[in-house]
């Protein structure tokens, strides 16, 4: 049985331009929730700026500086000069860590209080904190995740 040829199919061809409009409508609606246009005074004193990186944490011991414990890996969302807001699967026991963050390939350490933390009606937490000094991060100089870009 002879079967009629079968014609390539264009799934990637031109949408109807009606199509494309509430494309456009739909994406415009959801940056307008995420990012409205308020002209509230901003209530921190610091610039906040996105950080959408993987960032290490490690608990720290009695003494509150040296590293002890597993390391955990979050979802970073903001960094200013003072502190970072991160997102993360499951509530964390610790409220002092450090924070390492890789940079131009190499390792950056922080000690961070995680003051704050919420649970997201998306089933994640959202939480952040302070930093309180710098300190060797305790992640080994080999280990290499995808950081920011190098200026």
């Amino acid at each position: 049985m002879n079967n009629p040829p079968l014609l390539p199919v264009d799934f990637l061809s031109e949408k109807p331009p009606f199509e494309e409009d509430e494309l456009r409508l739909q994406v415009w609606g959801l940056l307008s929730a995420l990012y409205p246009r308020l002209d509230l005074p901003e209530r921190r004193k610091e610039t906040r700026y996105p950080f959408p990186y993987l960032v290490h944490l490690t608990p720290v011991g009695a003494d509150g500086i040296t590293p002890e414990g597993e390391t955990i890996v979050v979802v970073g969302k903001h960094l200013s000069e003072q502190g970072l807001g991160f997102y993360h699967p499951k509530p964390l026991p610790h409220r002092r860590m450090i924070a390492s963050l890789e940079s131009q390939g190499r390792w950056l350490g922080f000690l961070i209080d995680l003051n704050w933390c919420r649970f997201t009606r998306q089933g994640w937490y959202e939480s952040g904190g302070r930093f309180l000094q710098a300190v060797l991060s305790p992640i080994p100089p080999s280990s290499s995740t995808e950081g920011p870009p190098n200026p």
